[in-house]
């Protein structure tokens, strides 16, 4: 029997909320909300007691797939790796379908956020880069080209 219905989202938690949630809305996410989540719920499902977060949840322009980002409020945020490469274990990378790679990346840089490796090509289908964005998080814009 399989559990899983379907996919929800992907969670990311972040020191600068604001910061990350705008390099996300200027990529193409919309948001879908912003709330504080505290109480007993959070202490037990993130096993953190007296813990207070606040979450934006974005989504996809056509609504496919959301993405959650939250910031600790209660307790401080620990320092995580954010230049962590592609093959440090853990979640590495969110990654998007772009229209025009090449555009991205050139927006990307524009903002400071620069390239992990370069823009690469799979079997003529696909052209695909890593873009290291705010906090260090790891962006893999693709562009079908197959």
């Amino acid at each position: 029997m399989a559990h899983v219905r379907r996919f929800d989202h992907v969670g990311i938690t972040v020191e600068n909320l604001d910061v990350v949630t705008a390099f996300f809305v200027a990529l193409g996410l919309e948001v879908e909300g912003r709330m504080f989540v505290e109480g007993e719920f959070l202490a037990t499902v993130c096993g953190i007691p007296d813990s207070r977060t606040e979450i934006v949840m974005l989504r996809s322009p056509d609504n496919a797939a959301r993405l959650e980002l939250s910031r600790f409020v209660r307790p401080d945020p620990t320092p995580g790796s954010p230049s962590a490469m592609a093959n440090e274990l853990g979640l590495r990378n969110v990654s998007f379908e772009v229209d025009d790679l090449q555009a991205a990346v050139d927006w990307a840089a524009g903002e400071g956020y620069g390239l992990v490796g370069g823009i690469g090509e799979y079997e003529g289908v696909w052209r695909m880069a890593y873009v290291r964005g705010p906090e260090g998080i790891i962006v893999s814009l693709a562009e079908r080209i197959g």
